[in-house]
């Protein structure tokens, strides 16, 4: 079984931004490798604590056998990290999909890379009972340490109970979990879940909550419990949302950490920032249009930027939806001191030189 290092788990514990990593395609529909590197690199220049490839951002399509295209990203992920040389912890995390057989190769072939997480999909699972939803979570972190992934049921995913949470965050290789239920309660469920457990202090909690991304990072989830008073926070993302404007988003986190420790009078100006950062989440993940055009959205941002050829998806009916190109523009029209465009031109101007 994999363990992560004490350095690698301060990381996750503190918590830090975790983009999740797009895949950079060319207008064949094939892989752009050096543009696939050129986004790695800038999400560890940006001053991020680590990537997940794999996961829906990267696009699910990778895995039919058709494009197989999983094993690269894992690969070309991999080596661009290595390749920087950093002296300082940075977290790989892998996209793990599908029932358990899959899960299990999957899992494997992240260990082999030497992933330090895998970021576990339930997806596959919804006709199994939650039960068997926890076996299959034993079965991987016997593999590799996990990342829970609470997905809203909007897009695929389903309502857990209260009980599976607590039997979840009880399971020893379980170190952090993205909730990204889009519903207060359901959060709810799995924070008290988490409070109510001896591994209250050995488990991360990491928003995936698009519509609630600063919300959910100075809020303070207190409960009586055995008439204690025990709270947990949210300490970071692993979000789509982050592999855009990812060196704000570190900025960002930087002030919330510091806001949180010093000055909780300023929780209104950053209460003013959630919902500018949800604004800007409307106009790239196109809730709209049932989030239709939430990969394009990234894509059309990174485009822009010059970090993207294009906005291409492996489904080519994955497209950006009628007048979000529009809103992606007044967003960034509106809220220039959240978007790094400066930043990017900077990186891709040394690259060049």
């Amino acid at each position: 079984m994999k363990n992560l290092s004490s350095e690698k788990r301060d990381l996750l514990s503190q918590g830090t931004v975790i983009p999740a990593h797009p895949l950079a395609l060319n207008a064949d529909y094939k892989l752009d490798e050096n543009r696939q590197r050129g986004l790695t690199r800038y999400y560890i220049e940006s001053g991020a604590g680590g990537v997940a490839i794999g996961v829906h951002t990267t696009q699910f399509e990778i895995r039919k056998p058709e494009i197989n295209l999983l094993e690269a990203v894992f690969k070309i992920t991999a080596e661009e990290i290595e390749k920087a040389g950093l002296t300082r912890p940075f977290l790989k995390v892998a996209g793990i999909c599908g029932p358990t057989e899959q899960a299990v190769a999957e899992a494997n072939l992240a260990v082999q890379y030497g992933y330090d997480m895998g970021l576990v999909s339930m997806a596959a699972l919804g006709d199994r009972s939650e039960a068997e939803v926890l076996e299959h979570i034993r079965t991987v972190s016997e593999i590799i340490p996990v990342f829970g992934f609470y997905l809203q049921a909007a897009i695929g995913g389903r309502v857990y109970s209260y009980e599976f949470w607590k039997e979840f965050v009880n399971i020893p290789n379980v170190l952090a979990i993205k909730v990204a239920a889009f519903n207060r309660y359901q959060t709810l469920d799995v924070v008290r879940a988490l409070c109510n457990s001896p591994r209250k202090d050995e488990v991360a909690l990491y928003t995936g909550n698009d519509d609630n991304i600063v919300a959910d990072l100075i809020t303070p989830y207190r409960f009586k419990i055995n008439n204690q008073i025990v709270e947990k926070r949210f300490v970071g993302g692993l979000l789509g949302h982050w592999a855009a404007w990812t060196k704000k988003a570190v900025d960002l986190l930087v002030e919330i950490k510091e806001t949180v420790k010093t000055d909780t009078n300023a929780f209104e100006e950053l209460l003013v920032r959630n919902i500018e950062v949800t604004d800007m989440n409307a106009a790239i993940f196109d809730p709209a249009h049932a989030f239709h055009g939430c990969i394009p959205g990234v894509h059309q941002v990174l485009f822009k930027q010059g970090l993207l050829e294009g906005i291409w998806c492996l489904n080519p009916d994955e497209v950006l939806s009628e007048g979000q190109a529009e809103e992606i523009d007044r967003v960034r029209n509106a809220y220039p001191h959240l978007i790094d465009d400066e930043f990017v031109a900077g990186l891709l101007g040394q690259e060049a030189n």
